[in-house]
């Protein structure tokens, strides 16, 4: 079966190609940075313009790319929540209409369930059940996968997800936007011995996250650090900069280590899914790797670039569910905040 995955959920626009025999035979992307660069952050209604300019050129990209024709898709899926509304229906719209136009199935797609399905896409894929960790810049999630659509929360972020609080700190910091990976990039040049700061929440038990105050204690740092009449050099200035960033990305991934060996104990099961933006941060791999060796358990995770919103995510998560008999009627809908217990088990 050739499944069209379309992703629209929020500033980048994703296709991909998945053949159930062949599997993953193409996948585009395009990412609305410089756009919304100006801003400081993502603008929905420039977002949505920009995806009805691109997705459809995406389309015929990612058919010439192994010289195939519309005709020839036998199944269309695309990202309907959670995400920005507006966005969202551009995704759908063009998807369920094409899908009609074709005579094929159509499925809509949770964001989230194509992220944790991410890691299917490489060769060392995890068999079910496994415990995932999603985390970006919308959520931070603890999940216990016992296969497609059969999904427990075991715990989330009572206030900013770790990516959003990555992206907050990197502004307060003064560094360009898209902040997390710049954050990243500076921690790499930073003092990991000069501050210390809190890991939020794991003094009691749970699998909850919060990282709204870590983001604040950054901010009081700096400002206890850098007051308006400082002396600093620019040199001085950048290393402050950089200790800070490395205590918070510190703080951050010992909070998610922590967390994930508890849910790997409580549940049992040793194979650990990370997806979603901020898995690609190299250092949360490291750790997290080593952390797993200490309980027995294997760390699984996407390519780089399934990290991030992608089309071959959803074209394989659509692909899991239009097997199992799961289609759209023919209309289309956008669920801005969908939940993974509204999803049906396949």
């Amino acid at each position: 079966m050739l499944v069209l995955g379309i992703e629209t959920s929020c500033d980048e626009t994703g296709v991909a190609l998945y053949d159930s025999d062949a599997g993953l035979l193409s996948h585009t992307l395009y990412s609305q940075i410089e756009i919304h660069a100006e801003f400081g952050g993502v603008v929905p209604e420039l977002a949505s313009r920009d995806h009805v300019r691109k997705t459809l050129p995406l389309i015929s990209e990612v058919l010439a790319n192994v010289g195939l024709k519309q005709d020839q898709i036998e199944g269309v899926a695309y990202t309907a929540g959670p995400g920005l509304v507006g966005a969202l229906l551009v995704g759908a719209a063009i998807g369920r209409s094409l899908a009609w136009a074709l005579d094929v199935p159509a499925l809509a797609v949770h964001h989230m369930e194509g992220h944790l399905l991410a890691p299917m896409l490489e060769k060392d894929a995890p068999e079910f059940p496994f415990v995932a960790l999603l985390v970006s810049g919308g959520h931070t999630q603890l999940v216990e996968v016992l296969g497609v659509g059969q999904y427990r929360l075991l715990g989330e972020s009572l206030d900013d997800a770790a990516g959003e609080a990555f992206d907050k700190t990197a502004k307060m910091l003064g560094l360009p936007y898209p902040g997390g990976p710049e954050l990243a990039r500076l921690a790499e040049l930073g003092d990991s011995g000069r501050f210390r700061f809190p890991r939020p929440m794991t003094d009691r038990p749970g699998l909850d996250f919060s990282f709204s105050g870590l983001k604040t204690f950054a901010l009081n740092t700096k400002y206890k650090e850098l007051p308006d009449n400082h002396k600093l050099d620019e040199r001085q200035v950048k290393q402050l900069k950089a200790d800070i960033a490395r205590a918070f990305e510190d703080a951050v991934i010992d909070t998610l280590v922590i967390k994930c060996r508890r849910a790997i104990k409580e549940t049992g099961c040793k194979r650990l899914v990370l997806a979603g933006g901020v898995s690609a941060n190299k250092r949360l791999r490291e750790k997290m790797q080593e952390a797993l060796k200490k309980e027995g358990g294997q760390t699984y995770y996407p390519r780089p670039e399934f990290c991030t919103d992608n089309g071959a995510m959803i074209a394989y998560a659509g692909w899991r569910r239009l097997k199992a008999g799961q289609n759209e009627p023919l209309r289309f809908n956008a669920e801005p905040r969908w939940k993974f217990s509204d999803l049906l088990a396949v």
